[in-house]
């Protein structure tokens, strides 16, 4: 006969057995044996009591709603009756009349020979099952299943969801899987349901299982209720929140997604979820998690994307973090509707809110998780990259979203508001200050704070900032891949960036300078020198920059450590670029700016202008300065804080690259000390760097508390000798003292070098330009006139006054600071550079020993005797005797006891001394005597050898010249030729002109 009559026989002989159990089910008798055993329950149950008889409705009403059956005899009889009827799905009341159209529209009706239940004819169910899966994963379904279907689909599936002996299908592909890995689970309530989905993905699961486990879970997706535990867990929080209204579509109402976004909005709100519902939650969000395919919207929405980039990783959620990837542009693009749909995914499955949910991170940060984590409960929030799906962010901010950013029911399903632009608009309110009013409460603040700090940390948390800056990421940052450097990075090439990515750093930045501890790393690395110094600004609720300033401040410490060392100076060269990275110094000073100094950007333009503006109004005596306490309080302090480095001073830093690399390449940056390097070098220094450093040099002697390296040598000094200076006359104060026996060696040094560079030019020196302002232009006009801007006189103006000094010409305040000029290079020949300059090899040859000295009290002076620029030392020692430090020192107990009453200067105590010296009454001390004698024959042959530099001086020399006759007959001779040669061509020119008239 063949397999075809067999076939057909077997059909047969099902067909009989099929129509033996369905005429049972509608034979009126089980209807009155039940109607007697379920009395008092079909009373209670409405629905029941009104089905007609003699058509199975009955029996199948009472299978339907058999979990609120409590009568012992009726329970037993519908269980016995629900074996019979679910073997074969057709026998349920009203199946075959709502699909019997699409079970033959998918050919679902055929009967598999070989099947250990022959009666068994749950493939069909199967069948339509899976139709009903397909059509939900196809944009445009070939074939759909009616809409009555559906719902007898999915009411069957509810029915079965108690025990899984009844979903026959799952039954016979599961039987070997069920005692392999839930040989101990009891039966009934779903849970064997859920133990084989927590071993979908083992390897030892079959495939036939799998399939059908993935079957349900995509049919539990479409409609919670297909899941018994979940449906029984969360009945009345479902019907508390209203998460099944009546009004809404069975469609929407029904869905796992709505579900779960209902009743997470509840628990984000810190409504009351019983810990049952809960933990069913957790369950089905892992499941989502697991398997991307349960969720319909990604296999519509992201298969080309699964295609190219995902393909084989369809186990543990491994899909979901490729494409996860995908967005953060690892792996390439993604499109908009699969970004979508994975954004909805995350906001249903909200894995940011327990990190259990998330299988694959879970196991691959268990270990972290037991170690650094362990402290943290499980359910704390992980990922801030979905700030609008973290919990407790929510909870704590819901009030302030409402309040400050008109948006109510934040982060519920029904929201239009995008979530960034709500956190956006959180985080700024949370930096205003009380003066700007309307801010976060404490603890939204604090959220707010722990989102951006985990953000700081890596770009890809940051979705706008990764979006924007993709391309400057690839140009300047490819090798950037540590964490924290990449956000670094793009701040280093602020200017080179596209505007959008240069927009959104600079807002970032803009908001590190108010809370610095959004920089985690930074904050990691400094935590001795904060915990040892700035530990009540880290405490502060409010850190307004304060944190930061004080970091700075303390940055050479000895506690302080390489990294944040590095760490502070990078964030002051990011400052550099905007002033508005300078947080207390854009809110003290932000008017001034818009008023003084409009269109500037850079911070270093803008300080500046402002310092120039506060400097002009000082110098004119401005009866209002124009420039608000305020700012110039905080411009003082950012002026200090450029001086620590050269490279806070970009145009400096600059013009002195090359030179920096040829002469200070070895010298650190920091305590600006490549600036003091320059500065020794400075006559080898490039003409731009040069006068870059001149120009830096006035601004410190005009204001020395701006000359960082005198201010950190000589701290302890300037609070022994000077507390009460003022900064503008702190070096004054520290020359006045530097001959005291307590005087700090190094700081000496320091002031001695500033002395050095004073005297140089007239111009670094504020107190002598002022004093002579009306004698350096009526002395000294030949050499201003040939002078250059920002370059050194090398001392001349000086020496040109000390000459005017010794010939008494001077104004009185201009003599007063020539004295001490005069003075201080007496005891120092370091401190006169025409000295140095022309008699560098005298110095050198002669007097080397002297000048090696530590200590120089004017032994170099000296020793070089007889020198053009000695001549005029010589001379000036005549106008006064202070100037000759040796003499002084010789004849000081003379001076007290022969010339007490004669005041100093203008020669008189010199003259005193030498009429002393005449005088053979008084007795000088013998050092002062032989000292007196050595300058009266120096002073001697200085006027023999010395030029004279005016007509008066050539005339005091000819008369006091032994040969004064013979030179005086000379000239009276050549004066008498002259008158002769005169006489003779004008009566020549005479007779020539009457010889022309006569023509």
């Amino acid at each position: 006969a063949g397999w075809p009559s067999k076939i057909k026989i077997l059909q047969n002989k099902n067909q009989l057995l099929w129509n033996y159990k369905l005429n049972l089910t509608a034979d009126p008798k089980f209807e009155t044996v039940a109607r007697e055993v379920c009395k008092t329950t079909i009373s209670e149950i409405k629905e029941c009591a009104d089905e007609p008889m003699g058509k199975g409705y009955l029996v199948s009403c009472l299978v339907d709603h058999r979990g609120n059956i409590t009568e012992y005899q009726c329970h037993q009889y519908i269980t016995k009756m629900t074996a019979v009827i679910f073997s074969d799905y057709r026998l349920i009341c009203g199946f075959m009349d709502d699909c019997r159209n699409d079970i033959n529209l998918l050919k679902c009706g055929s009967v598999r020979p070989g099947e250990k239940d022959a009666h068994s004819q749950g493939e069909v169910v199967a069948c339509l099952e899976k139709g009903l899966v397909k059509e939900a994963e196809e944009r445009e379904p070939r074939i759909r299943v009616s809409d009555v279907c559906k719902k007898a689909i999915l009411r069957v599936a509810e029915l079965s969801s108690d025990d899984f002996h009844l979903d026959r299908h799952l039954y016979f592909a599961c039987r070997d899987d069920r005692e392999r890995f839930c040989e101990n689970t009891q039966a009934g309530e779903g849970r064997v349901y859920k133990c084989l989905f927590n071993h979908k993905f083992e390897e030892s699961m079959s495939e036939k299982c799998r399939d059908a486990l993935t079957t349900r879970q995509k049919l539990i997706a479409q409609d919670y209720k297909v899941s018994y535990s979940l449906a029984k867990s969360c009945k009345s929080d479902l019907k508390k929140y209203r998460c099944n209204v009546e009004n809404l579509p069975r469609s929407r109402e029904a869905r796992l997604s709505y579900l779960l976004m209902c009743l997470e909005s509840a628990v984000h709100r810190g409504r009351q979820v019983s810990s049952e519902c809960q933990g069913e939650m957790l369950d089905y969000r892992r499941m989502l998690m697991e398997d991307f395919s349960l969720s319909p919207e990604i296999i519509l929405g992201c298969r080309t994307e699964i295609e190219h980039h995902c393909s084989g990783l369809h186990r543990k959620g491994r899909t979901l973090h490729c494409l996860m990837k995908v967005v953060r542009g690892e792996k390439g693009s993604l499109g908009v509707n699969c970004q979508q749909s994975l954004q909805t995914l995350i906001q249903e499955a909200d894995p940011g809110a327990d990190y259990r949910i998330d299988r694959a991170l879970n196991e691959a940060c268990e270990s972290v998780i037991q170690t650094a984590c362990k402290h943290i409960r499980a359910g704390d929030p992980i990922d801030p990259r979905v700030t609008p799906l973290d919990p407790v962010l929510y909870r704590k901010c819901q009030g302030d979203a409402s309040r400050l950013c008109h948006t109510r029911g934040w982060n519920e399903t029904s929201e239009m508001i995008p979530p960034g632009a709500v956190f956006s608009c959180l985080y700024r309110h949370a930096y205003r200050t009380e003066e700007q009013g309307r801010r976060l409460s404490r603890e939204c603040r604090a959220e707010v704070q722990r989102i951006l700090h985990q953000r700081a940390l890596d770009v890809k948390l940051d979705p706008a900032l990764q979006d924007k800056c993709m391309i400057d990421l690839g140009k300047w940052c490819s090798e950037k891949t540590e964490t924290g450097q990449e956000l670094e990075c793009l701040q280093d090439h602020l200017d080179d960036l596209v505007a959008e990515c240069r927009d959104i750093v600079g807002n970032l930045t803009e908001l590190e300078s108010e809370d610095i501890q959004i920089e985690a790393l930074l904050m990691r690395a400094c935590e001795p020198i904060i915990q040892t110094f700035c530990h009540e600004m880290a405490d502060n609720q409010i850190d307004s920059g304060d944190l930061m300033e004080c970091l700075i401040q303390n940055k050479h410490q000895k506690e302080m450590n390489e990294k944040c060392a590095i760490g502070v100076t990078h964030f002051q060269l990011v400052q550099m670029k905007d002033f508005r990275f300078s947080y207390k110094f854009k809110m003290a000073c932000k008017e001034d700016v818009l008023k003084l100094c409009p269109n500037i950007k850079k911070k270093v333009d803008v300080v500046i202008c402002l310092s120039t503006t506060v400097r002009n109004d000082t110098l004119q005596d401005a009866k209002e300065h124009r420039v608000s306490v305020k700012c110039r309080k905080q411009l003082r302090v950012e002026e200090l804080e450029m001086t620590e480095d050269i490279r806070l001073e970009p145009d400096l830093y600059e013009a002195c690259k090359s030179d920096i690399k040829n002469y200070c390449q070895n010298v650190p940056y920091g305590n600006a000390q490549i600036i003091e390097c320059l500065k020794e070098n400075k006559k080898q220094l490039n003409t731009r760097c040069h006068q870059k450093v001149f120009k830096l040099q006035e601004t410190e002697m005009m204001d020395p508390e701006l000359d960082y390296t005198l201010m950190r040598v000589c701290k302890q000094m300037i609070k022994r000798f000077c507390p009460e200076a003022d900064a503008k006359t702190m070096l004054h104060c520290l020359k006045q003292n530097k001959n005291s026996e307590v005087m700090d060696p190094k700081c000496k040094q320091m002031i001695t070098k500033r002395q050095i560079t004073q005297n140089t030019d007239y111009r670094l020196n504020p107190a002598l330009r002022k004093a002579c302002k009306a004698d350096i232009p009526k002395f000294c006009q030949s050499i201003l006139s040939k002078a250059k801007d920002d370059s050194e006189l090398e001392g001349q103006v000086i020496s040109c006054l000390k000459l005017k000094y010794a010939d008494l010409r001077l104004s009185t305040d201009c003599e007063d600071q020539i004295r001490m000029i005069i003075e201080e290079s007496a005891l120092d020949y370091r401190l006169d550079p025409q000295l140095q300059m022309h008699c560098s090899d005298e110095i050198s040859n002669l007097c080397a020993e002297e000048a090696a000295a530590q200590e120089q009290t004017g032994q170099v002076e000296e020793c070089l005797k007889v020198n053009p620029e000695v001549l005029n030392m010589l001379k000036e020692s005549k106008a006064d005797i202070f100037v000759d430090p040796v003499l002084h020192t010789a004849c000081a107990l003379d001076l007290k006891h022969h010339c007490a009453a004669i005041p100093p200067g203008r020669g008189r105590q010199m003259s005193c001394l030498m009429e002393a010296l005449e005088d053979k009454r008084v007795r000088l001390q013998p050092e002062c005597k032989k000292r007196l004698n050595d300058r009266i024959e120096m002073w001697s042959y200085a006027a023999k050898v010395a030029p004279a530099e005016g007509f008066s001086d050539l005339a005091m020399q000819v008369m006091t010249s032994p040969s004064k006759n013979y030179i005086l007959s000379v000239i009276s001779v050549g004066i008498c030729v002259l008158f002769l040669i005169g006489l003779m061509c004008g009566r020549i020119t005479k007779r020539v002109t009457r010889e022309l008239k006569d023509r």
